[in-house]
C-alpha cells in the first residue's frame, strides 16, 4: 500500500473512531510522558543531537548576520555586502 492509501485509510480510522467515542484521547500526564519517553529515545542518538545542535547554530549564526547586513565569503569569514558598504562594482 502506497504513503497516500495507507494515510488515508488511517485518516478515515480515526474520524470514524471520533465519531463512535471510542478514540483514545490523551490527558496532560500521557502527552506529557510520551513526550519524555521520545525525548529519551532521540536524546540517546548522540550523533544526531550533535547534528541538530550543528544545524541550529549555523540557522542563527545566518541569521544575526543577514540582520546585520552581511555575508560569508567561501573561506567562512564575515564580510559587509557590497552594494551597503558603499563599495561600486565596475568592470
Amino acid at each position: 500500500m502506497d504513503e497516500e492509501k495507507r494515510r488515508e485509510v488511517a485518516r478515515m480510522g480515526g474520524r470514524a473512531a471520533h465519531q463512535k467515542g471510542t478514540a483514545h484521547e490523551f490527558s496532560s500526564e500521557e502527552a506529557r510522558e510520551a513526550g519524555r519517553k521520545g525525548g529519551r529515545a532521540v536524546s540517546q542518538n548522540r550523533e544526531h543531537m550533535s547534528a541538530i545542535g550543528r544545524e541550529g547554530g549555523e540557522s542563527r549564526a545566518a541569521n544575526q548576520l543577514r540582520r546585520n547586513g552581511e555575508t560569508r565569503s567561501k573561506d567562512g569569514a564575515p564580510h559587509q555586502d557590497s552594494e551597503e558598504n558603499g563599495d561600486e562594482l565596475t568592470d
